[in-house]
């Protein structure tokens, strides 16, 4: 199912990048407030190495970008992403609905 602008493969790697705790917190963080890796890594008992992998899988999924403050990348939310994420799932629930519809009307025919 493809949504809008959403391909498969976009879906893919917002669902993949959302299924990680670690990421779905440095979502929420960057979406309130924009933090440089260095400071977002101080929040979480890994190695800064491991915050920046997850920066990255989030950065590929087009959740968050980066830019360049000096030496520091600064990381912010993109809200359109996690937006075109709830209407894909939005599509997903509407198809379920018509399905128990479906099955309702089928049951009360009988």
């Amino acid at each position: 199912m493809v949504v809008g602008e959403l391909t498969e493969a976009d879906a893919d790697r917002i669902f993949h990048a959302l299924a990680d705790a670690t990421r779905r917190d440095i979502i929420a963080r960057v979406i309130r407030n924009e933090e440089s890796v260095s400071a977002l890594a101080q929040h979480y008992p890994m190695s800064f190495a491991a915050v920046q992998k997850h920066v990255a899988v989030l950065e590929r999924a087009s959740l968050i970008t980066k830019r360049r403050r000096g030496r520091e990348q600064i990381v912010h939310g993109d809200m359109a992403a996690l937006r075109r994420a709830g209407r894909l799932l939005d599509a997903y629930e509407e198809a379920w609905r018509h399905r128990a519809a479906r099955i309702e009307q089928i049951l009360a025919e009988d």
